[in-house]
């Protein structure tokens, strides 16, 4: 088998082998019990690289997510004891909302995602860090039972973040492979052009990548502040890399075109593998954002179609 076959399994082999490699340094990390544990602290984060996988399948890339998620975590905190159970899609309806102004303002200005979406993500940092008064907010405890007990804990033996993350991966699954959606945002990515040229609405179905991808960065930061009983303007800071590198890592270049939302899923395993072999070893957060962001730089390099990128600038 040459290198171009294999290439697509190399996410699935890289996994693999990580696996066996933290299992040989501890053979308890095998039990079907520390494989959930490791898959619910990832949860989140995957379900975050989720959206960002639309967008980067598109030819884009987001970096409000990460901010996006710290928002939505301060804001059901402050709400749920007003609002209740109302407090989780109003956040959600901001988190989309957010998305929609990302991409209006990337598509309909021309201006480059990635800037774009830096913008847009100070914005949700600023609105983060008004309403908290620059502080931590805590939730009451019965309050978060009542209403994001579905959340966290466990179903079974299984944990609630894992059913909600691959409950969206499902729909997610569903909408790319079935429904011309997902169809339409693949010929976006294959080739825009023309995509264009064909008579479809290219910039609608951008917008809409964005919305989803807002909707999923705040999901992930209900998901947080489910579990942290509580939100902050930071709590999710350092989550952006690992999910850009979840995405790129598991298949899905920033040209576009191809991968998609099961590839994410493996490279966020791979991210959740890599995480837990660090902390066998003991290496700091700041350590692990340097080696996120070499990974980060390999696997571009990797993935990259050249093809579409005819100047470097």
């Amino acid at each position: 088998m040459n290198a171009q076959k294999l290439k697509p399994y190399l996410p699935v082999l890289t996994l693999i082998i990580l696996v066996a490699l933290i299992g040989m340094m501890d053979s308890t990390f095998l039990k079907p019990a520390n494989l959930l544990i490791v898959a619910a602290d990832v949860s989140a984060l995957f379900v975050m690289a989720l959206g960002l996988t639309l967008v980067i399948y598109i030819g884009g890339i987001d970096l409000s997510t990460q901010s996006v998620a710290s928002m939505t975590t301060v804001l059901v905190t402050a709400m749920l004891s007003g609002l209740g159970f109302w407090a989780v899609p109003i956040a959600l309806a901001v988190g989309a909302g957010f998305g929609v102004l990302s991409g209006v303002v990337s598509i309909r200005t021309k201006i480059p995602s990635f800037i774009a979406t830096l913008a847009i993500g100070g914005i949700a940092y600023s609105v983060a860090r008004y309403v908290s008064g620059e502080k931590a907010l805590s939730m009451i405890e019965t309050e978060r039972s009542a209403y994001l007990g579905w959340l966290f804990g466990y179903s079974g033996p299984i944990p609630n973040e894992v059913i909600c993350a691959g409950v969206l991966l499902l729909v997610a699954l569903f909408v790319e492979r079935r429904t011309v959606f997902g169809r339409v945002l693949k010929a976006i990515g294959a080739a825009e052009h023309a995509a264009i040229a064909s008579g479809v609405r290219v910039e609608r179905y951008k917008i809409a990548a964005f919305a989803i991808c807002g909707l999923l960065a705040a999901f992930s930061g209900l998901m947080m502040s489910a579990r942290l009983s509580g939100g902050s303007s930071l709590a999710a800071n350092q989550f952006l890399l690992p999910a850009i590198v979840a995405v790129l890592v598991g298949g899905t270049p920033l040209t576009g075109g191809v991968g998609g939302v099961l590839n994410t899923m493996i490279g966020a395993l791979i991210v959740a593998v890599i995480r837990t072999s660090m902390v066998y070893l003991e290496i700091p957060a700041d350590g692990q954002q340097i080696f996120f962001g070499l990974v980060l730089i390999v696997a571009i390099a990797l993935t990259l179609d050249r093809s579409k990128v005819l100047t470097v600038k």
